[in-house]
């Protein structure tokens, strides 16, 4: 965020992990906006809007989880909706529920400053062997959120267990195939990807 916007007063992180957005506060003076329960997709929106009115560049929502299974999230309305408007009948409760997190998706899409989101991701464990030695080694399979929602972003990158980056989708082309740590760098390729200078023309005009 830092190497997109070149300001830490212009970054706001959204922080859904009870606190630990301050934990990096040593990185630099950005701002924290804490987010607890209910996670209604609607709270999320009135956080991102608040991060726009007070002139914010780029806004990072850590995490994005909790709107989809955290309490108060989007699978917490459809269970209570169904119970007790559709009788138990849980396809029906989508109706109401689906444009709700639609909003959501809509309102990071429009948004005329960044949005860098992250999602939790359900852990594995998987046993193999080295050198005769039983190894136990942790894995990340799918995110936690509503199936399909990389294709909403422009870039999606899956980290590992190591902080290895790797971009899983990427339309601005400058990260595929490549295994990085996330780094200003990073940063500084998209802004020069999303404000391109304009090229010299040699010559002058008499």
């Amino acid at each position: 965020a830092h190497g997109l916007v070149g300001s830490w007063e212009k970054i706001c992180l959204i922080d859904t992990e009870n606190g630990s957005g301050h934990l990096y506060a040593g990185l630099g003076p950005y701002s924290v906006l804490n987010l607890s329960a209910p996670y209604a997709p609607e709270r999320y929106i009135e956080a991102i809007q608040a991060a726009i009115r007070a002139d914010f560049e780029v806004v990072i929502i850590d995490s994005l989880s909790p709107e989809w299974a955290g309490d108060g999230g989007i699978l917490a309305i459809q269970g209570k909706l169904a119970d007790s408007k559709y009788r138990g009948n849980t396809w029906s409760a989508w109706r109401d529920v689906t444009p709700k997190h639609n909003a959501l998706i809509e309102s990071i899409q429009s948004s005329p400053i960044h949005v860098i989101a992250t999602l939790r991701v359900k852990v594995e464990y998987l046993q193999s062997e080295e050198g005769g030695k039983k190894k136990i080694q942790k894995i990340g399979t799918a995110p936690i959120q509503r199936e399909g929602l990389e294709h909403e972003f422009d870039l999606v990158f899956d980290l590992t267990a190591d902080h290895l980056a790797y971009a899983s989708k990427d339309r601005t082309s400058l990260f595929d195939g490549q295994s990085l740590r996330l780094s200003e760098e990073a940063g500084h390729a998209l802004r020069n990807w999303l404000h391109p200078q304009p090229q010299s023309v040699a010559g002058s005009v008499g």
